[in-house]
């Protein structure tokens, strides 16, 4: 993405989110569905080396390897994470705020693998922007939750994901207003949502996040997670993931 391309005006922020990119990103976030909806459909392998009935939960199958020391260095914008860093089990989850299936992982499974595993000292779990070109209402609510309190980042974006379509996706087609009426809610003004979103910096950095991970780590659907130097493509459940991590402990 070029320069001029990074440079984000106040016009086109708040007045150019055009709901046809939102409707576009919301069908096609993710490469992967396919795979990943082939994954979840595939039925269990039996656990033959016990005598219990109960079947297996199939681990995921990595895409590819990645550096996983290099994706952990720092990019242009202060890592969002939670847990050890020093945890066994690394993940690096890159989504973009206006994909359905980021979205029902974060309400379906996310809260489950961060009490069981991130709390626990297991996983140290690290959230990067992917906010697909074009798709200027991802960029915009990564923008926001950057504004918000470093406590208040995770809470604002569960909030914005739980209510994707409220604001993403709004009857009356007015994205700036939705999402204004949201942030509010965070404790934004207007004055602080506006000066926010017409911050140039702050969005050429969280694109250069997404060009990153595109570049370097081969990102390219959402949600892709980065765990111990391999890449997965999709969602995940809670039993699949879980199979996943406990695997590397």
């Amino acid at each position: 993405m070029s320069t001029s391309e990074l440079s984000i005006t106040k016009r086109r922020l708040l007045g150019g989110i055009a709901i046809a990119a939102v409707t576009m990103a919301l069908t096609a976030c993710s490469d992967s569905e396919d795979k990943a909806a082939s994954t979840e459909a595939k039925p269990a392998v039996s656990n033959e080396t016990t005598a219990s009935t109960t079947p297996a939960v199939e681990i995921p199958t990595a895409d590819r390897d990645v550096d996983m020391e290099a994706a952990l260095k720092p990019g242009p914008l202060k890592e969002m994470a939670l847990g050890d860093p020093n945890a066994p089990v690394k993940i690096i989850e890159y989504m973009s705020m206006t994909c359905p299936h980021c979205a029902h992982f974060h309400e379906n499974t996310f809260e489950a693998i961060k009490t069981k595993y991130v709390d626990t000292g297991k996983v140290y779990f690290v959230l990067r922007e992917f906010p697909f070109p074009q798709d200027t209402a991802s960029l915009a609510a990564f923008m926001l939750a950057r504004c918000t309190t470093e406590d208040r980042f995770f809470p604002f974006v569960s909030t914005l994901l739980k209510q994707q379509r409220t604001w993403a996706a709004p009857a009356d087609g007015d994205v700036r207003g939705a999402m204004l009426q949201m942030s509010k809610l965070a404790g934004f003004t207007q004055e602080s949502f506006d000066a926010c979103l017409t911050n140039a910096k702050l969005a050429g950095d969280v694109s250069a996040v997404r060009d990153r991970g595109a570049q370097e780590f081969g990102v390219q659907s959402t949600p892709t997670f980065l765990i111990n130097g391999k890449a997965y493509s999709g969602d995940m459940s809670v039993d699949s993931m879980s199979a996943l991590i406990d695997s590397l402990l």
